[in-house]
């Protein structure tokens, strides 16, 4: 993976949570990426190891960083996330399920069950998502 991360200006999350996954995003992962490149998680908190993103953006390893997971959810009000600068906070809100939309997907799996069909999105709990 180095080879990849040394070209990398812009290093987007979007990983299901694993034990492989977990602590991903760290001081070894981030020391491979451009001095200076930029971090965006929207997939799990645990992907993230805190301390080292702030340690990172603190040395300018990683210039700007935008989160909308945390390992704690809600974010706690003094978290030092809130008051790093180039650290944009989102409110873990990626997608708005309206009603209409999920009683058609809820109604389409209950028609492919009945029929013996396989379902859509079935976790694989050996893969872990």
């Amino acid at each position: 993976m180095p080879a990849f991360l040394k070209d990398v200006e812009i290093l987007v999350c979007l990983l299901p949570l694993t034990p492989d996954t977990r602590g991903i995003l760290n001081a070894d992962l981030f020391a491979h990426l451009p001095h200076g490149a930029s971090l965006i998680n929207a997939a799990r908190g645990g992907h993230l190891v805190e301390a080292d993103l702030l340690a990172a953006m603190k040395s300018g390893q990683i210039e700007a960083a935008t989160l909308d997971v945390f390992e704690t959810e809600p974010l706690p009000e003094d978290h030092p996330f809130w008051s790093t600068e180039r650290l944009t906070i989102t409110p873990h809100n990626a997608s708005d399920t309206g009603p209409r939309s999920a009683a058609w997907r809820i109604a389409r799996q209950i028609a492919k069950f009945e029929a013996g069909e396989g379902l859509e999105n079935v976790v694989d709990c050996e893969r872990g998502y």
